[in-house]
């Protein structure tokens, strides 16, 4: 059996890394799959190829989750294309990063918008849908330095940080309503990003890391298939570390 047959789930920023992870294996999972992506138009359009071929519905759509009227549209959309909505993985996140002293006025609002805000947009823009449906599954993506903090990354982290406060106040608010919301917080993931880094770096973090390796994308899209599938329908309002035993 499919963990999330018959279910409708929205990705944002899936063009690559920890998003096209999840976006596979929802689609993997037999979940119908609708995704975002801003910069990439051509990973956006051969991701939705990628994924038509694993015979679900998917849908790619260019939309900037930190305008508010754009996610608003974005989920009136996915709810009209795809026939409705049932998960919501807040995964569109940048970084920044520079010591305070260095750090721009700008660095700290660009941070705050993309990767706070747009959680705030997109699970106000689908509380309505899931509230009528007294069903959802909210999982907003943090990081091990949203619960530790991190030198030269105040504001990814006060970013990330306010993603699980957030996260904690809305499985309060919309519990009754039997919808959820979970966080995830990744710890050292290896994607393209991490690929420029130089090689003895990269082996100084593995070998600090109790497990011995950095994260992959599928270790995080699988925590995403538990949450958004009812296997977890009674855990909600928690932070689950996919970090390898990083902050233990």
């Amino acid at each position: 059996m499919k963990l999330l047959e018959g279910k409708t789930a929205l990705i944002t920023g899936a063009s690559k890394g920890i998003g096209k992870a999840i976006a596979i294996k929802f689609a993997a999972n037999g979940a119908n799959v609708a995704f975002t992506y801003l910069s990439s138009v051509e990973k956006g359009q051969a991701l939705e190829d990628e994924l038509g071929a694993l015979g679900v519905k998917v849908k790619g759509y260019r939309s900037d989750a930190s305008d508010f009227k754009a996610a608003e549209e974005l989920i009136n959309n996915v709810v009209q294309d795809l026939g409705g909505l049932d998960i919501l993985v807040n995964n569109a996140g940048i970084t920044k990063d520079n010591l305070l002293m260095r750090m721009t006025e700008e660095m700290w609002d660009d941070i705050m918008n993309i990767n706070l805000k747009s959680c705030f947009n997109t699970v106000k823009a689908s509380s309505r849908t899931f509230m009528k449906q007294r069903s959802g599954s909210i999982i907003n993506m943090s990081s091990v330095v949203g619960v530790k903090g991190n030198a030269g990354q105040a504001n990814y982290a006060a970013s990330k940080a306010g993603i699980i406060g957030f996260t904690k106040s809305i499985a309060l608010e919309l519990g009754s309503r039997n919808i959820r919301c979970n966080a995830i917080a990744p710890g050292f993931i290896e994607t393209e990003m991490t690929e420029v880094l130089d090689e003895k770096t990269i082996q100084t973090w593995r070998d600090a890391i109790p497990l011995k390796r950095g994260g992959a994308p599928e270790d995080v899209a699988d925590a995403c298939v538990f949450l958004g599938s009812d296997m977890s329908s009674y855990i909600t309002g928690q932070v689950l570390q996919v970090d390898g035993g990083m902050l233990t």
